[in-house]
């Protein structure tokens, strides 16, 4: 059996090679062998069944093993020409040609290799990053925020309704005098100023008296998500039962340890360092995720050269080309399944994209190798779990419908990322002054 090696670039080759009838026929002799001392055959003995037989019964079976034997062969000796290990393959090598010709097989392998690139002072492409400022004013609007939240609701009896209030009211919608479906409610704590309902409901609701009864008249807008009331004018019957507000809270001693348990000692000094603390946090997380680190991948992008395994950027491309497709209509998805040109084309638009993401992926794990920077499969679901309780999804099926579509590699690789990213650009914060 001949085989030959070429190297493609950095992170592909390609193997060739002739199985001959002879290399198979050896193949397919030591596999019925094998199979012989274990298969049961009526009418013979365990071990004792002729080769004949053997080769009779399990024929088919015999040769598709012959012949991934002897594709396994081309592949071992191919990566010893090629002084590779198997360890430095990614993916499974790809079978591009199996033609059978004249008592032989002529065969072509492709294999890809993780890129070898040298990160170098990778840290001299990480922008200087200023520190924000957080301003005494900001911190104590924050605080006041907090303080807010954590006040009690009492009821109000000697003043109308304003900005802010919470109206416990009863309200009864009318359509041209008919009464429509979700238009009515009892005991509904409304947050004068929320925007909870349609646009000029709340504002009318400002000024009435506990007990009061009106009529507020409003208009659906014309992009309302239920079609049916869509643009129409409604007249609500509404009743304010009662009136509350948010009591008073100060910013002391109380408040400091309520906001801070545990924290022995706790007061409004600690308390005001901790919202800074978090505030600084924020504006920095937003600087990085809106700016810097968008930055960042560009330039470790730009600066790295290396060829990129193959087979990894068609996979991107057939993953891009899926989302585009799941977003379009039934007739865009029908025009095209008579148009594999069309397709193709749509296809070869995502190669630049997938190539740099791909690209990108390599860097991002090279740059967590070197930074000790890793994301353990609990933390991912841990991730997962928290936040889909958060949106108010059922946490276990959220995690369920990630772990059964497969996307927990790439939610890793993305907290990977994120991680990496940011221990680089926090290295780089200047204090101030």
């Amino acid at each position: 059996m001949s085989v030959n090696t070429k190297k493609i670039d950095g992170a592909n080759c390609e193997i060739t090679a002739t199985i001959e009838a002879k290399d198979l026929d050896a193949n397919i002799e030591k596999i019925a062998r094998k199979l012989s001392k274990d298969a049961k055959v009526d009418g013979f003995r365990k071990g004792k069944v002729p080769m004949a037989v053997i080769k009779k019964q399990y024929g088919d079976r015999i040769t598709e093993d012959a012949e991934s034997e002897a594709l396994r062969d081309i592949v071992d000796q191919g990566l010893k020409t090629l002084k590779l290990e198997q360890n430095q393959l990614i993916g499974e090598p790809q079978v591009t040609k199996f033609d059978r010709k004249d008592g032989k097989i002529e065969v072509a392998i492709t294999i890809s290799n993780r890129p070898q690139f040298d990160l170098g002072d990778y840290k001299k492409l990480v922008p200087a990053v200023k520190k924000p400022k957080v301003t005494k004013k900001a911190i104590t609007e924050r605080l006041k925020e907090l303080a807010s939240a954590q006040a009690a609701f009492v009821d109000v009896e000697d003043r109308a309704v304003v900005e802010g209030d919470t109206a416990v009211i009863d309200f009864d919608g009318y359509i041209d005098g008919e009464a429509f479906p979700g238009g009515k409610a009892e005991a509904f704590n409304l947050t004068v100023g929320s925007g909870q309902f349609i646009p000029g409901f709340e504002e009318q609701i400002i000024g009435m008296n506990p007990g009061e009864d009106k009529d507020v008249t409003v208009s659906f807008p014309e992009d309302y998500q239920a079609k049916d009331l869509a643009g129409k004018e409604a007249v609500f019957k509404v009743k304010l039962h009662k009136l509350q507000e948010k009591e008073k809270v100060r910013i002391d001693k109380k408040l400091a340890e309520k906001m801070l348990p545990g924290v022995e000692g706790a007061d409004v000094e600690m308390l005001n360092e901790k919202v800074e603390e978090q505030m600084l946090s924020e504006e920095l997380s937003k600087l990085y995720n809106d700016d810097l680190k968008p930055k960042l991948t560009d330039a470790l992008i730009k600066n790295y050269k290396f060829d990129i395994p193959s087979f990894i950027i068609e996979q991107e491309m057939d993953n891009k080309l899926n989302q585009k497709a799941s977003g379009m209509s039934e007739d865009e998805i029908n025009g095209l399944k008579d148009d594999a040109d069309k397709v193709q084309a749509m296809r070869e638009e995502f190669r630049d994209e997938a190539t740099t993401s791909v690209k990108a992926t390599f860097i991002i794990d090279a740059l967590a190798l070197a930074e000790e920077v890793s994301v353990s499969e609990d933390e991912v679901s841990q991730t997962i779990y928290y936040e889909a309780m958060q949106s108010g999804q059922d946490p276990q099926a959220t995690l369920d419908h990630y772990k059964k579509s497969g996307y927990l590699p790439a939610v890793q690789m993305a907290m990977v990322e994120d991680r990496v990213l940011s221990k680089l650009l926090n290295a780089s914060v200047e204090e101030e002054a």
